[in-house]
C-alpha cells in the first residue's frame, strides 16, 4: 500500500496545475462542482477557479 500526507499531497497537485496552467493556459483546467455543495461553497468553488487558476471553466451537476 503506498501512503502519502496531504500536505506533500497537495504539493504535487499544485505543481502539476501550475505546469498545465503554464504549457497549454489557464483555460484548459476546468472545475466541476457537487450538487450536494452548499450554495456558499459553491460559490467558493467558482471563486476560487476563477481568481486563484484563472479560468472560467465551471460547472456542477446538478445542471443536468
Amino acid at each position: 500500500m503506498f501512503w502519502i500526507y496531504i500536505s506533500d499531497l497537495l504539493d504535487v497537485l499544485a505543481d502539476k496545475l501550475s505546469k498545465i496552467k503554464k504549457e497549454h493556459g489557464a483555460d484548459s483546467i476546468a472545475g466541476l462542482s457537487s450538487a450536494r455543495c452548499t450554495n456558499e461553497e459553491n460559490y467558493l468553488f467558482q471563486k476560487f477557479m476563477r481568481a486563484a487558476i484563472g479560468t472560467n471553466n465551471v460547472d456542477h451537476c446538478a445542471r443536468l
